[in-house]
């Protein structure tokens, strides 16, 4: 009982991780590259899911992807629903998640010198080739830090994924899910032991953020 919670929930967390990098880097590039008013508004938007409370954040999805709504008649029609099961809690992971990868890229990519970027065009790089060979492994360990932390955060997360995928053991019962099922049961030995698992994992996620941060070049030293 104890395996099926971990399996979900480090399946989640990957998924959720790899959504908010694809949609958080460009959107930390940005705010870091851009000065305007609309990029203020995008910054604030994004730093939302860090300060609104996780039953805010579930309603929120619920509205726009439940069965009720527009959009999560479309996806059940084409038999990919939403709520109530494991892609649900992808989706509340990567909510949750995302604004971690933004603001730690995000001032990764802020601190790449120009003038190097500058030298590289130069040379005959284009835009593209400029980010793929000098921004982006400049930025690499903040972008790393912000991907593990993430996937920690994802990995954790309980309120918003309570709200939008439920509690259903083996289908969408994470581990944070499961240690607040466990307490409600009075099933004290069940809980220590999924706390202790969750907590461990977690302890382990930040020591390797921290070993590949001090070895990874541009790292602190």
């Amino acid at each position: 009982m104890m395996w099926s919670p971990l399996w979900l929930s480090l399946r989640v967390a990957l998924f959720a991780t790899l959504l908010g990098l694809a949609t958080g880097l460009p959107i930390a590039y940005i705010l870091a590259r851009k000065d305007s008013p609309w990029v203020d508004t995008l910054g604030a938007l994004t730093n939302l899911p860090l300060v609104l409370p996780p039953t805010v954040l579930g309603y929120y999805l619920l509205v726009a992807f439940g069965y009720n709504s527009p959009l999560g008649r479309f996806l059940d029609r084409l038999g990919i629903p939403l709520v109530f099961t494991w892609r649900g809690a992808v989706l509340a992971a990567w909510m949750v998640s995302m604004p971690l990868i933004i603001q730690s890229a995000g001032a990764a990519f802020a601190a790449v010198d120009r003038e190097l970027e500058d030298v590289a065009r130069t040379l005959g790089e284009s835009e593209w080739g400029v980010f793929w060979r000098v921004t982006f492994p400049l930025a690499r360990p903040g972008i790393l830090a912000g991907t593990l932390m993430a996937f920690a955060r994802a990995l954790g997360d309980f309120g918003t994924t309570l709200m939008v995928a439920g509690n259903i053991p083996g289908r969408t019962q994470t581990m944070a899910i499961a240690i607040y099922d466990a307490v409600q049961m009075g099933d004290q030995q069940r809980a220590n032991a999924l706390v202790l698992v969750l907590t461990l994992t977690a302890l382990a996620i930040l020591l390797l953020l921290r070993r590949l941060t001090h070895h990874l070049p541009g790292g602190p030293t």
